[in-house]
């Protein structure tokens, strides 16, 4: 029987609800593919940053951490099968994805990363800025660990709040300018299997607002594409109905919405990929 190993997100990296949902689409993608004949194993990212792995055919990786990406990389230059690939959850630490997006035509805001103690650079935080609208402040490296890791600001208070940052040991900050318009978030799977969105304000059950579907897809595969991801999600503004414009996007997010329909997909996503490497 084939071994698949899946690793658990660390606890640092999913805050509040976002913990349980995270391990619930894990366990649910792990029990769809035990009906499929593997046999699961289950780890965490500490064990991972520790040197501690088990051998296998398979990974399901949702580590976010460096040190863990560090150690997985050597299966991903071998050629092993590990969904997502830690090159791409590096890809999305917002450092990089703000330097791979800004290399591309993708559309998306235009973002200044500098270390949280640094002097202001005025004529870029105004270019930033326009209009008086407030300027989104994000840690520089992963995704928000808890709620003030993301903050809208007026100019006049982005220095106070970059202190803010450097007071909690956060060394880099990303300036992102505000995008008007309604969000929307979205789910995915690289082969486009499986992909669903819906309105950030009104929620899943909600209305959702009256965008281009066909555009927003283009542009969350793409974008994704660009990083390396195959398991991913993110947020999408509209300034326009037709202009989608990436905010954010990240490696295996939780699916809650959709999390039995998603694990199903990506079970059968991960068995056909498994199958083309074993053929190939």
């Amino acid at each position: 029987m084939a071994q698949l190993v899946a690793i658990y997100r660390s606890p640092s990296y999913s805050p509040m609800q976002h913990r349980v949902n995270d391990t619930a689409v894990l366990d649910a993608t792990v029990t769809a593919l035990e009906t499929k004949g593997w046999d699961a194993v289950k780890t965490s990212e500490r064990e991972v940053e520790q040197g501690r792995l088990p051998v296998a055919e398979l990974y399901l990786n949702m580590c976010q951490g460096s040190l863990a990406a560090e150690q997985l990389m050597p299966l991903e230059c071998d050629g092993a099968v590990v969904v997502n690939r830690p090159s791409s959850a590096l890809n999305c630490h917002r450092h990089r994805l703000v330097k791979r997006l800004g290399e591309s035509t993708l559309a998306f805001p235009r973002t200044l990363i500098l270390a949280s103690s640094a002097a202001l650079p005025l004529e870029q935080l105004d270019a930033l800025c326009p209009d008086h609208h407030d300027v989104w402040i994000k840690r520089g490296d992963v995704h928000a660990e808890r709620p003030e890791d993301v903050v809208a600001t007026p100019r006049e208070r982005v220095a106070a709040a970059l202190r803010a940052f450097t007071a909690r040991g956060i060394p880099w900050v990303a300036l992102q300018e505000h995008v008007p318009g309604p969000i929307v978030k979205f789910y995915g799977v690289t082969d486009g299997r499986f992909f669903r969105w819906y309105g950030s304000d009104a929620g899943c059950a909600g209305e959702r607002p009256e965008v281009d579907e066909s555009r927003l897809k283009a542009l969350a595969f793409e974008a994704a594409a660009i990083l390396g991801l195959e398991v991913f999600g993110g947020d999408v503004a509209f300034p326009e109905p037709d202009r989608p414009v990436l905010i954010d996007i990240n490696d295996w997010p939780s699916f809650a919405p959709f999390r039995e329909e998603a694990a199903r997909a990506i079970a059968d996503y991960i068995t056909g990929r498994f199958a083309h490497r074993k053929h190939a």
